[in-house]
C-alpha cells in the first residue's frame, strides 16, 4: 500500500484562480440575468445590434397572429467570443425561436438544416495543409436568414 501524495499549496492557488476565471466568464442564461448582471450595457448593445440586423434584413413583418395559429415563443441566447489568449472581444446576443416546442404535423411538416459534415472539413484542411494554403476563420452574421420560407411562421415578440 502506497501513501497518498498531496499537491503543494501552489497548485491549490492555481486551481482556485482558474475557478474564479470560470465564474467571471459565465454568460447569462436568461434575458433577466443579462439585464441585471454587471455587463448589462454590453449585453444590451449586443441585443440592439441583433435587432437592427434583423430589421435591416427584413426578417419579419409585425402582424397579429391568426386565432387558429399557435405562435412560437422566442428566447435570447448570450455568448462571449474570446480570442486565443482567452480575452473577451465580442459579446453576442441571438434571438432564437423555440422550435422544439412545435409539434410535427401541426406546426410543420418537414425540417431541413444544412450542416457540413466534420469529415468534409477535415478533407478541406488536409488539402490546405498539403498545398500550404492559408486558412482563414470568419464570423458570418445572420447567415441563417438568407433562406426563404414557403409557409408563414408566427413568433412572439421578444
Amino acid at each position: 500500500m502506497e501513501r497518498c501524495v498531496r499537491a503543494g499549496d501552489s497548485n491549490l492557488v492555481g486551481h482556485g484562480q482558474k475557478y474564479i476565471l470560470l465564474l467571471d466568464n459565465e454568460e447569462p442564461k436568461t434575458y433577466k440575468e443579462a439585464l441585471l448582471g454587471p455587463e448589462s450595457e454590453r449585453w444590451l448593445d449586443a441585443m440592439r445590434s441583433e435587432m437592427e440586423s434583423m430589421r435591416e434584413n427584413q426578417v419579419w413583418n409585425l402582424v397579429d397572429s391568426p386565432d387558429d395559429v399557435r405562435a412560437i415563443e422566442c428566447k435570447w441566447i448570450f455568448k462571449k467570443k474570446v480570442d486565443a489568449d482567452e480575452k473577451f472581444h465580442i459579446y453576442k446576443a441571438r434571438l432564437v425561436a423555440k422550435g422544439f416546442c412545435q409539434i410535427q404535423g401541426v406546426d410543420y411538416d418537414e425540417t431541413f438544416l444544412p450542416v457540413t459534415m466534420l469529415k468534409s472539413i477535415w478533407i478541406l484542411l488536409a488539402i490546405a495543409a498539403y498545398y500550404d494554403y492559408e486558412i482563414w476563420q470568419m464570423d458570418v452574421k445572420m447567415d441563417f436568414l438568407n433562406g426563404n420560407l414557403s409557409e408563414a411562421v408566427y413568433m412572439t415578440q421578444p
